[in-house]
């Protein structure tokens, strides 16, 4: 029994194996029936077995006949004349193409996801089988592409070949008729096995990647640079623009604004109006001057960076706003203080680019650009470079805004330029139409569509055009009112030059106009391990678009000192530096008295009142508190003691802290605060250095440095060095009175700070006592040349003693002081 194979040549992975399933029975059918026509040597069939995988039908039958080897090529040959006269035998399509070849092997039947390809590895159980038999062998299965030999192996693996064939067809007759084939040559035996061979193996790209990694990474980096340049940045560029020119602002549209005016500001029941806290007259001569440099630095091009600083509460903040809201002009607003609250340069980076819009942003990349890093290191030995710094990244998105500031700039200015244009276009329109309205008052004007009507000349063909009347040239009269148009305010007549003039100012003013404002808020305060950083990438931006005239540019600080990094991003152009101070008294109680006088309070200060809003000076903030208290039902001198009253709790938590736990994470002692304001107490300024190098800071600047910028007091400067101590605030001066001569809080911390002097008095004893007993010991060896002449350890033994009596008769008196000081804490209060 022997079997023919029938190939179809369809795999489970094309449509063409679902259609023959379902036409399997008919076409087994006439297979049988096709096939059954010859009867060479008493052909008859046993059993039709369908492949389905492959495509094709296996077919067992029996046959009677001597020499086996003859019969089967003659049997093979009467088949393929049979299926010849039919056009081949049947198919999954219909249509009759397929043919038969004899099975030399034994087949491999199987169920698995080996689909048939191209390629056929033939591996050699026994000696290597030549080249040509391959080929006589394979040939008649179909075209060969190639042939490889067999290449080494390692011990206990078969040598193979592969076979490339030209169609997939030739590959699937081939491993289902020659597998299991065993060929005999000079008595040695080779069995061969086939199996179909992937095109591409499996991971073949992913293996070249991983073992190339100095090439994939740097090309997989600029990939992904590149995507983010192309995509994103300008994404992000059209989102910093929609930001300073708030398209995005619900409150800026048009339907929000209708319903505001029509429907909610008639049913709201308080003004939600901006309260002007600008200037007003020459009430604040200081703030006065202040707002008008900065509108003086608003009113020009750009050139260098305008600093206004100030202490806080001064009203730094609330002027800017006035004056952009005024001058409507768009700004970009960055605030440091919420800058410098970020714990990590992730959220330094998030916040920043929250403040300025810019989006989308992948805070995320920043770990994973890490573990990058770690990994490239271990595969080439160096980092990929795709991590980027925090000031890089600080860099990249400022440049972004930066980008978008020019595109506002531009924007705005062509803007601007259309305003100019039409409003030239209406002047133009004007002037012709007051020309035609005096040559109608005169009579000696008529419409030229007239004459298309009444047939007149050529007119009447073109219809179009102004025809002049007889005498119409001498109408000089006309042209004096159309010339009257163009006259000054005096009645003089204009130039053209002079109109032309008049139009570049124009425009220039509409180009200074359209430059957008940035306003870098609360530059170099109090912040975390991210300030320096932060703050010389801001001092370098804010340079550059300065100097670039991209934007005015307005920096604000508590502190005249916080201008070095701007200097030094600026080296070749000064700042333009604008103080705001806090209002002289006489501004102080004029400025109140107009607010108050605006609120509805018409009443002048009495004397009593007038003294009270004194002791509060002039910081903004302090009279503004004051302000919406009278506002709020009282009177003058409850609103001045209720600011001192919360002062007082303010500084004594800020200051001393809640606890003793709360204390230790003060940057100072609380011996050091209470010696300073027990000293402003009493006077109104400290020298610096006097503090400086007395108990308890002993030369220590950093607690004086630090209370500074906690705004418990202020350092003024003589000559760029610190000169002068005085309160934060000038109502602090009331406020540390009030601490001062609180009996139990002065006892407490005159106590504390006693025993810390008593503490380092009595090293000093101890001190001087360990070196007289060291004296004693040299005195005994020491020898004095002359004899009158005092010897040099007595000199030494009496400085000391003065010394240990200084500190002695000190740590007497405290104990003095503490002792009267614990009866007082003892009667309580």
């Amino acid at each position: 029994m022997r079997a023919f194979g029938y190939q179809r040549t369809h795999s489970q992975r094309h449509l063409r194996h679902y259609i023959g399933i379902l036409r399997e029975d008919n076409l087994l059918e006439r297979l049988h029936e096709r096939l059954e026509t010859v009867k060479t040597h008493g052909f008859h069939i046993l059993e039709l077995q369908s492949l389905q995988k492959d495509g094709g039908v296996f077919v067992r039958f029996a046959y009677n006949a001597p020499d086996d080897e003859n019969a089967l090529e003659t049997l093979q040959r009467d088949l393929r004349i049979e299926a010849d006269k039919h056009g081949g035998l049947p198919s999954w399509s219909g249509l009759n193409y397929c043919n038969v070849w004899l099975v030399k092997g034994k087949p491999f039947v199987e169920d698995m996801y080996r689909y048939p390809s191209r390629i056929i590895k033939l591996s050699f159980e026994g000696p290597d089988v030549p080249e040509e038999v391959l080929y006589s062998l394979f040939r008649p299965c179909g075209r060969i592409h190639d042939l490889t030999a067999p290449t080494p192996v390692p011990a206990g693996t078969l040598r193979s070949s592969d076979i490339l064939f030209h169609r997939v067809r030739a590959a699937t007759i081939a491993r289902n008729t020659l597998h299991g084939y065993i060929f005999s040559h000079n008595g040695a035996k080779t069995r061969l096995r086939t199996v179909y061979q992937r095109p591409i193996q499996a991971h073949v790209i992913r293996d070249w990647l991983t073992s190339h990694p100095r090439i994939v990474l740097p090309i997989l980096f600029f990939l992904l640079g590149t995507l983010t340049y192309t995509i994103f940045d300008p994404i992000r560029v059209l989102s910093v623009e929609g930001k300073i020119l708030d398209w995005f602002d619900y409150r800026e549209f048009k339907l929000y604004k209708w319903l505001r005016a029509n429907a909610l500001d008639r049913f709201s029941l308080t003004s939600q109006g901006h309260e002007d806290v600008s200037a007003q007259g020459d009430i604040w001569k200081e703030r006065k001057e202040a707002e008008s440099a900065v509108r003086s630095y608003l009113s020009d091009l750009p050139s260098t960076v305008a600093f206004v600083h100030g202490p806080q509460g001064s009203g730094k903040s609330s002027m800017l706003e006035a004056i952009i809201r005024d001058t409507g002009r768009k700004a970009l607003v960055i605030d440091c203080a919420e800058l410098n609250k970020a714990t990590s340069d992730t959220r330094l980076v998030a916040a920043l680019a929250q403040q300025a819009g810019y989006r989308p942003i992948f805070t995320f990349l920043n770990s994973v650009n890490n573990l990058v890093d770690i990994a490239s290191m271990g595969l080439i030995g160096q980092k990929a470079g795709f991590t980027s710094s925090l000031e890089d990244q600080l860099k990249r998105i400022l440049d972004v805004v930066g980008k978008a500031l020019i595109n506002v700039n531009h924007t705005l200015r062509t803007s601007a330029q259309r305003s100019v244009k039409a409003a030239q276009e209406a002047e133009a329109r004007g002037a012709e139409d007051a020309r035609t309205r005096a040559r109608i008052r005169a009579g000696t004007w008529h419409d030229p569509r007239l004459d298309c009507i009444a047939g007149n000349g050529i007119m009447s063909e073109l219809g179009v055009g102004d025809e002049l009347l007889e005498g119409d040239g001498e109408f000089t009269d006309f042209d004096a009112i159309y010339d009257a148009v163009n006259l000054n305010d005096k009645g003089e007549k204009v130039s053209e030059e002079e109109l032309a003039r008049q139009r570049r100012s124009v425009e220039d003013v509409q180009a200074v106009h359209a430059l957008p404002i940035v306003v870098i808020k609360n530059y170099a305060a109090r912040g975390g391990p991210y300030k320096e950083a932060l703050l010389g990438v801001l001092a370098n931006w804010a340079a550059a678009l300065a100097e670039n005239q991209v934007a005015h540019v307005i920096v604000v600080s508590d502190n005249r000192e916080n201008a070095k990094l701007l200097a030094r991003a600026l080296p070749s152009k000064p700042l333009n530096s604008i103080a705001l101070y806090d209002a002289d008294a006489p501004s102080a109680l004029s400025f109140v008295r107009q607010r108050l006088h605006d609120a509805g309070i018409t009443s002048d200060p009495t004397p009593a009142q007038t003294r009270a809003i004194e002791r509060l000076g002039g910081r903004a903030s302090d009279l503004e508190s004051l302000f919406h208290k009278v506002r709020s039902g009282q009177s003058i001198e409850e609103a001045v003691e209720d600011i001192i009253a919360s002062g007082v709790g303010e500084l004594r938590k800020n200051a001393f802290g809640e606890d003793i736990d709360d204390a230790k994470s003060l940057p100072w002692s609380r011996e050091q605060a209470w010696i300073v304001l027990k000293r402003l107490a009493r006077k109104p300024e400290l020298p610096y250095y006097d503090v400086l190098l007395d108990a308890p800071f002993k030369g220590d600047e950093l607690p004086l440095r630090s209370m500074e910028h906690a705004e418990i007091i202020s350092i003024s400067t003589h000559h760029g060095r610190p000169s002068t101590i005085r309160p934060g605030k000038p109502v602090f001066k009331y406020v540390f009175e009030r601490l001062v001569n609180d009996p139990i809080f002065q006892a407490t911390q005159d106590i504390a700070l006693n025993e810390k002097l008593i503490s380092s008095a009595e090293g000093t004893v101890r001190a001087c006592e360990s070196e007289l007993t060291t004296l004693k010991d040299l005195s005994i060896v020491e020898r004095s040349f002359w004899g009158l002449r005092r010897k040099a350890t007595s000199e030494r033994k009496e400085y000391l003693l003065k010394k240990m009596r200084s500190a002695q008769t000190k740590i007497q008196t405290l104990e003095k002081q503490n002792t009267v000081l614990r009866r007082a804490l003892a009667k309580g209060g």
